[in-house]
């Protein structure tokens, strides 16, 4: 490539470059989805989920929970003793000579055993907070869509008038 040639190569690759980013050429963006629905309904996608559309209902689901039993485990350490290794070397070439002993470490092995059962509490569904909504995106066809929401999103929509107009980004589908 001679000399003349640079210069020209240069522009044209700063052009390139500069055409491809104002069209959103780069790696790594999308326009969509980035996969869909995860596991239990949340949404996993590479930019924001705002959802619009007109109030419909609120419904607030407390949590709900109940009494179990499980097994109460405690840590019990017994003395134990372990040999250990030592070497120590000395000398060089034919003169090298290694000395080996041993010595007994004492420790403490632990582990845990169940003694007897405990109550506690469990959780069978967390705190809940929904928002319907008709009309979903623009889309008529698409009413009494459920959605969750943040409780300071519910808190908002639910002091609205019925079918005025929202927008929030959701935590998940269904209710």
């Amino acid at each position: 490539m001679s000399v003349k040639q640079r210069p020209v190569l240069a522009g044209l690759t700063l052009v390139l470059v500069a055409v491809l980013s104002a069209c959103g050429g780069g790696a790594g963006k999308g326009d969509g989805h980035a996969g869909g629905k995860g596991q239990g309904g949340e949404y996993s996608r590479q930019h924001s989920d705002h959802v619009r559309g007109l109030y419909d209902a609120v419904r607030h689901l407390p949590r709900k929970t109940v009494k179990a039993t499980r097994a109460h485990m405690v840590k019990e350490c017994d003395p134990a003793t372990r040999k250990v290794k030592h070497t120590s070397r000395s000398g060089s070439g034919k003169r090298k000579r290694t000395r080996t002993w041993y010595t007994t470490e004492r420790y403490n092995q632990c582990h845990k055993v169940r003694k007897g059962s405990e109550r506690y509490t469990r959780v069978v569904r967390p705190e809940r907070w929904c928002v319907r909504l008709d009309d979903v995106n623009g889309k008529s066809r698409k009413d009494d869509r459920w959605f969750r929401v943040s409780p300071a999103t519910y808190s908002e929509v639910h002091g609205k008038a019925e079918h005025a107009r929202v927008k929030f980004d959701p935590r998940g589908r269904g209710c």
